[in-house]
């Protein structure tokens, strides 16, 4: 009896070790997520404050300069609104900002004008104070004015009602102050603390292209080992895009404020209209690769052959986005973008000539579209780089092809580029 009782003792015990084994492996391995995680979180807030830091500097300067301007120049005792001006100009996103002072000053006139015709001839009160707002609201509205001006011409509308029986000639300060925040918030934007628009652009365009470049990566490693769940993701990460791609966009049209304001940054404006064109065929490369990363989900499923060239062609297009990056940062000619996208097309047609089924077709498709893609972006024609990747592309040099026109009898057919 004691020696099966300290068998079952011990049986028990190596299941408790192994149980333990187990535990700690899980639970070392979720810390270890966690760990990672919270390096990763504090990564990305670290970043955003870099990225914020420059606005940031400049709101505490403009409301600083505009309470200066409003009180001591002006001799408005408390120029409350000047400093909320300025920062609410800067608030908004980069390269509307000049729109913005514009709005803030025709929104506080519509609510001057609407608060005072209604106090003069309805007096002040709750339901006086409704029917400005309201009246305010829908005039802005029936003007075509945009949620700037609607808000500020309701808020002034407010004001002009709760404190018109308390404080004298509201208006004309009102009005004041919110040209001279506007005013103050431009001047410091280009003037005493322009941002670099290049080092804004390059930050910006950083998470657009990293992320393109990884996915065409995984993408590439999935069709070599045939890992439909590994494309998948890609796909899926490809497709929750937007915020890098509204970022760029952002940059781009601030970066375009800040030339056209700046004197300092006028020397930039041809690098600057270089950064606007690329954003539409960067868009386009992104969409485009979408489809080849979804043609390559149904490939694998599909079980269509995977000519080794194939992937090789993908990850080529990685590399021609991060050196299209690279470049762009260093303000180079993109020169070794241009010919990895190139190289990318010849692995294509490489891979086209050993053979595809119907989704590969379209993955070399996608392949040779999204080079065109590059290809503009880096600073050529529409046109010119259609022809140049026809060209790479081989379509006539195929194994087998007769001098001359190709077939048309022959499937499957590579859909034209563009």
């Amino acid at each position: 009896m004691a020696v099966a009782r300290d068998r079952r003792l011990g049986w028990l015990r190596r299941d408790r070790e192994g149980l333990s084994d187990v535990d700690t492996a899980r639970i070392a391995e979720t810390v270890a997520q966690l760990h990672q995680r919270s390096k990763a979180t504090l990564h990305d807030r670290l970043h955003r404050v870099r990225m914020a830091l420059g606005l940031a500097v400049q709101a505490g300067l403009a409301a600083g300069l505009s309470w200066v301007a409003a009180h001591e120049i002006l001799g408005n005792p408390q120029p409350v609104f000047a400093p909320i001006s300025a920062v609410g100009t800067l608030a908004v996103s980069v390269g509307q900002r000049f729109r913005r002072t514009v709005e803030l000053i025709i929104g506080v006139a519509v609510g001057v004008a609407v608060g005072d015709l209604l106090v003069y001839l309805l007096g002040t009160g709750p339901w006086q104070l409704g029917l400005v707002v309201t009246s305010a609201i829908l005039l802005t509205i029936f003007a075509g004015g945009s949620v700037a001006i609607v808000i500020q011409a309701a808020a002034t509308a407010v004001l002009i009602v709760t404190l018109s029986p308390s404080v004298e000639h509201l208006e004309i300060p009102r009005f004041v102050d919110a040209f001279v925040g506007g005013s103050i918030a431009l001047l410091v934007t280009a003037i005493l603390l322009p941002l670099n628009p290049l080092r804004v652009l390059n930050r910006a365009a950083r998470p657009a292209l990293d992320l393109l470049a990884e996915q065409l990566d995984v993408t590439a490693d999935g069709l070599r080992e045939r890992d439909r769940e590994k494309i998948q993701t890609a796909l899926d990460r490809l497709r929750n895009n937007k915020e890098e791609l509204a970022t760029l966009t952002e940059a781009i049209e601030g970066a375009k404020e800040t030339a056209l304001l700046s004197p300092a940054r006028w020397h930039r404006r041809s690098e600057l209209t270089h950064y606007a064109e690329a954003a539409d065929p960067i868009d386009r490369a992104m969409r485009n690769s979408g489809t080849l990363i979804r043609r390559g989900v149904t490939l694998v499923e599909d079980d269509e052959p995977v000519p080794a060239p194939m992937p090789d062609a993908v990850a080529h297009l990685a590399e021609a986005v991060r050196l299209l990056k690279r470049e762009f940062a260093q303000g180079e000619e993109p020169e070794q973008a241009r010919e990895r996208a190139l190289r990318a097309v010849s692995e294509a047609g490489r891979a086209y000539a050993e053979g595809v089924g119907f989704s590969g077709s379209v993955v070399v498709a996608q392949v040779r579209t999204t080079a065109s893609d590059l290809m503009v972006a880096s600073g050529i024609s529409q046109e010119e780089a259609n022809r140049l990747v026809r060209q790479s592309f081989g379509e006539l040099d195929r194994p087998g092809a007769p001098a001359g026109p190709e077939p048309a009898a022959k499937p499957p057919t590579a859909p034209p580029v563009g």
